[in-house]
């Protein structure tokens, strides 16, 4: 996906579908929300939209805000910890 910068959740959506993602989507987590290690059977690429969250993928943890961008491929065990306000990102989807 181009440049990951956004103006709306409309655009995130047609540069996703531009880049072969078969879905986006709006993922909304709860305050202090944990989801302990799993994988997913689809690639991912996403930008935080509002709050902070922490993944961990093997040894490495990355704090993400607001701005900032992930990236995951299918089956790569993760896990995801949120902060005190929750955390709202856009996700792309690649079967």
């Amino acid at each position: 996906m181009t440049g990951m910068t956004f103006d709306s959740f409309e655009s995130f959506e047609a540069d996703a579908r531009a880049a072969g993602f078969d879905q986006a989507l709006v993922r909304e987590w709860a305050p202090d929300a944990v989801a302990a290690t799993h994988t997913h059977p689809f690639d991912v690429q996403a930008v935080v939209t509002r709050g902070e969250m922490w993944l961990t993928c093997g040894e490495e943890t990355r704090h993400l805000k607001a701005g900032d961008t992930f990236a995951l491929g299918r089956e790569i065990p993760h896990s995801e910890k949120y902060g005190p306000q929750g955390a709202t990102f856009w996700v792309a989807r690649r079967s």
